[in-house]
């Protein structure tokens, strides 16, 4: 069968794709051969799907549902692989495969369509605060994962020479530059963290009620992981006009409920979404830039 890559996808690789790169284009040709590969049936591709990885509901030799995900190397497949095996099912979804050596990724099947997210918003917090303190562990030893410090220092370059063209941006990039700057000076711990959690990471599922998915794994501190999750639903914090004393008990909240630093998870808060907008103004999402700028100025 064709593997047509959904919209959303091709829209989102196609802003971070670097010139000549023809991953896309091989698609279906390498979900062809995993699926045959491992001896797969086809259900149907998970439409809208992901901004990173084309996902397929398919099922074992076994009948046995699962999920063979298949990502371009740039968003670090082999990333998510290590991250899964060490985490082995515990609040994140359970690798079937140790290797694999077409970096395909064949994974338990979780409930694509019912997330965290779908419910109320108090609820949801607790429950994706709940699951993402159980992947807060020590990394195994001799990891290769990119660190916090390695990761933002990328992002910070980008963020100082978009500032440089986006005067309105650049007073809140030197905020966020600055509140990097001191967090890393005294990093608390260092743990493996998801690297990209927000709600809508977190599936329902069989073996048991939430699980994480599509990690991005990173090393350092659990307030860098959670400052994800304070934005969540932005664009209702942005529409009410207690958009900024809400944002400020959630800070407060999660960091009570999960024992972290209110001023470094506020921190951390403040440099992820300028650099979230600033990366959005940069490829053309003005609305999620807008959105984005304006969550950060209440911080």
């Amino acid at each position: 069968m064709a593997f047509e890559p959904p919209q959303r996808l091709v829209r989102a690789l196609g802003e971070t794709a670097p010139a000549g790169d023809d991953w896309l284009a091989r698609l279906s040709a390498a979900a062809e051969r995993a699926v045959a590969r491992r001896e797969l049936t086809v259900e149907r591709v998970q439409v809208p799907g992901g901004r990173s990885s084309l996902v397929v509901l398919v099922r074992r030799a076994d009948g046995t549902p699962a999920v063979l995900k298949l990502a371009p190397p740039r968003a670090r497949p082999q990333s998510e692989r290590a991250a899964l095996a060490h985490w082995g099912g515990l609040g994140a979804v359970q690798l079937l495969e140790s290797e694999a050596e077409d970096g395909a990724l064949l994974l338990e099947r979780l409930h694509p369509d019912v997330s965290v997210r779908s419910l109320p918003e108090a609820k949801a917090l607790l429950e994706a605060a709940g699951t993402l303190r159980r992947l807060w562990v020590a990394p195994p030893a001799g990891h290769v994962f990119e660190t916090v410090a390695e990761r933002t220092g990328r992002q910070a370059a980008a963020m100082r020479a978009g500032a440089g063209t986006d005067p309105e941006a650049a007073p809140l990039v030197e905020a966020a530059l600055a509140a990097r700057a001191e967090l890393l000076a005294a990093p608390p711990e260092q743990l493996l963290l998801h690297g990209t959690f927000r709600q809508s990471k977190v599936l329902s599922g069989e073996r048991m009620p939430w699980l994480a998915v599509g990690p991005d794994p990173v090393v350092g501190e659990s307030a860098f992981d959670l400052a994800r999750l304070v934005r969540d639903r932005v664009e209702d914090l942005i529409a009410a006009s207690s958009g900024p004393s809400t944002t400020r008990r959630r800070i407060k909240r999660l960091a009570e409920s999960l024992e972290v630093d209110q001023e470094r998870l506020r921190g951390w808060t403040l440099f992820r979404a300028v650099e979230s907008g600033v990366r959005a103004r940069r490829v053309g999402r003005e609305k999620d830039a807008e959105l984005l700028l304006e969550f950060a100025s209440w911080l």
